[in-house]
């Protein structure tokens, strides 16, 4: 299991500043509590006065940043604890949990997340020197890295492109090839090289996950998706696990029960007619499965969300 491996009180005097600026710069762009496109592709900025409840989602490959408070994710059992310290990535599409645990109507927590663009990533690394990969190297998708004031400094220009969105189109792609340049040349750099080298791990992995995106709703065969990434069934399986922390058929049951309930909250749809549209046979086998993964039945985890959103409106 991951914990903390830094306190957001122990900042440097660099890197405080420069997450005092990141912190007024999306507070000043995301006044109201929430999540928050902007005007710059592949960037949202996030606001929460208090800490939140467990939340379901899936990631896509991207960087995550705070400027203030801290936040949990879980992943299977594992769980990242991150802060103004430590930036989080995920490196392939990934089913996670993830919860506010710092926040106050005073220090509210702020943050950002940044699609990873693969396409800028090659085109960087045809012009950089061999990143070398550790002897040992983790081949889980999901990592956490101390956060280097360079990297930062290149954020908050982004960030400051807000101010002048006349800049963006010219002034944003120079920003980005610098995010990801800094984070190619960190410790955890080989992470996001493997995410283009063709016939990587990661590739495949990522080729399995789309796959299994695209036909969640249908019964998985290990054999027919093995065929699919040219691996075989057990490498499949293992290298799957390695890289997501799930087999393929909890990832897929992982998208289902998210896909059925993000139909019964914003499609209303019944219980059962969720079930069967997300490729269950079986409505009580449902309800048993979203229990274990949303802590309640279909109906009453549905009822709460209402509720919450009526609330959170309400105030």
């Amino acid at each position: 299991m991951h914990s903390p491996i830094h306190t957001a009180t122990n900042l440097d005097t660099p890197l405080a500043e420069l997450s005092h600026e990141m912190a007024r710069l999306v507070e000043r762009f995301v006044p109201e509590d929430g999540l928050h496109l902007t005007a710059i592709p592949g960037l949202k900025l996030a606001r929460a006065t208090t800490p939140s409840l467990p939340m379901q989602t899936v990631y896509d490959p991207c960087l995550c940043i705070i400027a203030q408070g801290r936040k949990e994710i879980r992943l299977g059992d594992e769980l990242y604890v991150y802060d103004p310290l430590n930036y989080l990535v995920a490196s392939v599409v990934l089913p996670v949990t993830g919860r506010v645990i710092e926040a106050s109507p005073e220090a509210p927590y702020l943050s950002l997340a940044l699609e990873i663009d693969p396409a800028l990533i090659s085109s960087l690394l045809t012009e950089m020197p061999p990143i070398p990969a550790p002897d040992a190297a983790s081949q889980r998708a999901l990592f956490l890295d101390r956060l280097d004031p360079r990297l930062l400094d290149a954020v908050i220009r982004l960030l400051r492109l807000l101010e002048t969105p006349r800049d963006i189109a010219m002034l944003a792609p120079l920003a980005l090839r610098e995010i990801f340049y800094r984070m190619l040349l960190s410790p955890q750099g080989h992470r996001l090289h493997e995410i283009v080298i063709a016939d990587s791990q990661s590739q495949r992995i990522s080729r399995a996950i789309e796959w299994l995106r695209k036909n969640f709703d249908q019964p998985l065969r290990i054999e027919e998706l093995a065929r699919e990434v040219n691996l075989s069934p057990s490498t499949l399986h293992h290298r799957f696990k390695a890289v997501t922390a799930f087999s393929p058929l909890q990832y897929q049951k992982q998208l289902r029960l998210q896909e059925a309930r993000r139909l019964m909250l914003c499609d209303n749809l019944e219980a059962a007619a969720a079930s069967y549209r997300v490729g269950y046979e079986s409505p009580s086998q449902f309800s048993r499965e979203y229990s274990r993964l949303f802590g309640e039945p279909p109906q009453r985890d549905i009822a709460r969300l209402r509720q919450a959103a009526q609330n959170q409106q309400a105030s």
